[in-house]
């Protein structure tokens, strides 16, 4: 006879809740780039397969002057998605900020990700340029999502700067190593107040779920589709992925450890001579 006493186990949301950043809400916790794919009925097909509703856009590849005409970066993507305009390319404050209110000035949004890389040999972020171009822009009235480093420390002073989301990277731009420092990205979202979103280093949907399971609020990537051998397929398993890493994230893991554990109960059991438990004819 079952126990009608024991409490009813939660009733699950059928779906994912939206992140918000700053003034802005997301219905997809998945942030997906639009470079580097074969070509644009690629792209355009894997961000539908991906499920995500915001896509980054580098502001010097939309061309808004052909807009319409079917050539435009921005008809391939279409009306569907809200638009969040980067500062890839820019390794000073300057020029990030130059880039960052093109965007607004053209209309594409008043949020961005921001980016200010350091060298070009491994597309790390520079911290003191980074941390500048935060201050100003969040003043200026930006919702900053701000491309980092794994550094805790400058996670933090991002916050402190006004950034709606820090993003650090998982691994190095378009490596495809997953996140290789989990001790530092759990202490940045053990810490954090603002989104986390785990940006860069993606290279297939295990990275993703990984990414969640570790607590972060979502993750933005591009090469881990863009480059995959079946992009659209591959978005596919990214979303699903996503869903997988946010669900297992809050349901408590189970321990590790070193030896085997029986999955049955081993009280209680019925010896061979018909007893329960204890020593056979005991």
């Amino acid at each position: 006879m079952s126990d009608t006493t024991a409490p009813l186990p939660a009733v699950l949301p059928a779906s994912i809740p939206p992140l918000k950043v700053g003034k802005y809400t997301f219905q997809s916790r998945l942030l997906v780039g639009t470079g580097k794919y074969p070509d644009m009925p690629s792209m355009q097909m894997s961000l539908k397969e991906s499920g995500c509703d915001v896509v980054t856009v580098a502001v010097r590849r939309a061309n808004l002057n052909d807009r319409g005409s079917g050539k435009s970066l921005l008809d391939w993507i279409g009306p569907q998605y809200q638009l969040l305009p980067n500062t890839a390319g820019c390794f000073t404050a300057e020029d990030a900020l130059r880039t960052a209110r093109l965007g607004r000035e053209l209309g594409i949004s008043d949020m961005v990700k921001l980016e200010v890389l350091a060298d070009q040999q491994t597309l790390l972020p520079h911290p003191v340029q980074t941390l500048e171009a935060t201050r100003i822009l969040a003043a200026e009235g930006f919702t900053v999502l701000v491309y980092t480093s794994d550094d805790p420390v400058l996670a933090k002073e991002l916050e402190s700067a006004g950034a709606a989301a820090v993003m650090p990277a998982g691994a190095p731009i378009g490596s495809g190593l997953g996140v290789i420092n989990r001790n530092s990205m759990e202490i940045i979202l053990e810490r954090a107040t603002v989104p986390i979103i785990i940006d860069a280093g993606v290279g297939t949907a295990s990275d993703v779920t990984i990414a969640m399971e570790l607590g972060a609020a979502g993750v933005l990537l591009n090469t881990g589709i863009a480059n995959a051998q079946d992009p659209v397929r591959m978005a596919r398993a990214m979303r699903h992925a996503l869903e997988a890493g946010y669900w297992a994230s809050g349901a408590g893991r189970i321990a590790k450890r070193r030896y085997a554990n029986a999955s049955s109960p081993t009280s209680g059991l019925i010896a061979a001579s018909g007893h329960i438990g204890g020593v056979p004819g005991e």
